[in-house]
Formats: C-alpha cells, sequence, structure tokens
C-alpha cells in the first residue's frame, strides 16, 4: 500500500490519563497493547539515510511489515513523506530479513517498543512505550491531528517532527556503545 503519511509525535507522561482521555473522545481499539522488534536497513555506504529515505522490517506476533519511507520533510508542523507498505504472515519476517540482506542492505538502527493503537475516524492513534519514554502519535489529516491533539490537551507546540532514532540520540540514557539499538534491557 503506498500512501502520504502525515505525523506527529507527542511526549507523553501518564499513560493512565491518554487512556482515559481517548475513551472519552470514543477511540475505537484496534490493537491492544503488543512488541515491536524493529529493524531499519541501509546499504553500507548509507545511501538511504544520506537522502532521508528509511527501510523497515517491523516483527510483530501478527505480522511482519516491510516499509520504504522516502525523503520527508515538515509541514505545519507535521512529519510528512511518502510511505509504502506490505503486511505480511509474521511467519515469513526470516524469509524478509534474508531477502534485505541478500541484496546487500545491513542492519543500522534496532529499536523496540510496546505499541498499543486507537482510531477515531479519520485519524490513527497510537501510544508507544519506548526505552527512552512514552509518546504517542497522530497520524492523518494535518488539521485533524491539531483538532484531536487539543482534545487531548496537547497544543501544536508539543507536536515532535524527530524519528525514534534521532529521539535515541538525543537521549541522556543513549551511549556511544547504543546509538545503534533502542532496546529494552533485560
Amino acid at each position: 500500500m503506498s500512501s502520504i503519511e502525515v505525523e506527529v509525535k507527542i511526549r507523553i507522561h501518564d499513560r493512565a490519563a491518554l487512556g482515559t482521555r481517548l475513551e472519552d473522545l470514543g477511540a475505537r481499539l484496534l490493537h491492544p497493547r503488543e512488541f515491536e522488534d524493529n529493524l531499519l536497513y541501509d546499504f553500507p555506504d548509507r545511501r538511504l539515510t544520506e537522502r532521508g529515505s528509511i527501510l523497515r522490517i517491523r516483527i510483530l506476533d501478527r505480522a511482519a511489515i516491510l516499509t520504504f519511507k522516502s525523503p520527508g520533510g515538515v509541514s505545519l508542523g507535521a512529519k510528512v513523506r511518502h510511505e509504502i507498505e506490505s503486511v505480511l504472515p509474521a511467519s515469513e519476517a526470516d524469509s524478509l530479513t534474508a531477502i534485505i540482506r541478500a541484496i546487500g542492505l545491513v542492519p543500522v538502527f534496532r529499536y523496540q517498543k510496546y505499541r498499543t493503537t486507537w482510531e477515531v475516524p479519520g485519524l490513527l492513534i497510537t501510544l508507544d512505550e519506548t526505552p527512552i519514554g512514552d509518546y504517542m502519535e497522530l497520524e492523518g489529516e494535518q488539521p485533524l491531528i491539531v483538532s484531536v491533539a487539543a482534545r487531548l490537551g496537547y497544543q501544536p507546540d508539543a507536536f515532535i517532527t524527530s524519528s525514534y532514532r534521532e529521539l535515541h540520540l538525543a537521549s541522556p540514557a543513549s551511549q556511544p556503545e547504543s546509538a545503534d539499538q533502542m532496546v529494552f534491557t533485560a
């Protein structure tokens, strides 16, 4: 599936309060809390990264998702980019990874999170619990993002357009030896 992705992240400090606000908003739960292991791939010369693109394999219990995102930009406080995504059965994750590696791509960043996904008409809302904190992502049309964020108690000055890799590298918890991964410790 190919689409234009418009999204923002917002740092969340109170998951329970967010859950209550989402219930009050009438959000419909699409996927209960689930673990994700995400791997970003690039060629050894980092040509995808240099041009602002990513190739990601997201592994969940229910699926393996291959995603390509083109270079993007920020428009009216939201990150905007072209996205191509293919959802495969989870049992295909190893084959998908083998194909990616066989054409010469290497893993450049790994990140993990627990994600809960809701929906209001026209907008996906996710709660991502990551090793560097909790974030809500709002994905949909920009005016709807602003409107729903306001109804949840957040203004555009709280919007974050950085990637999880960028947030990880900026985090005080990030160490040089862990720059290429944001994973939960045992």
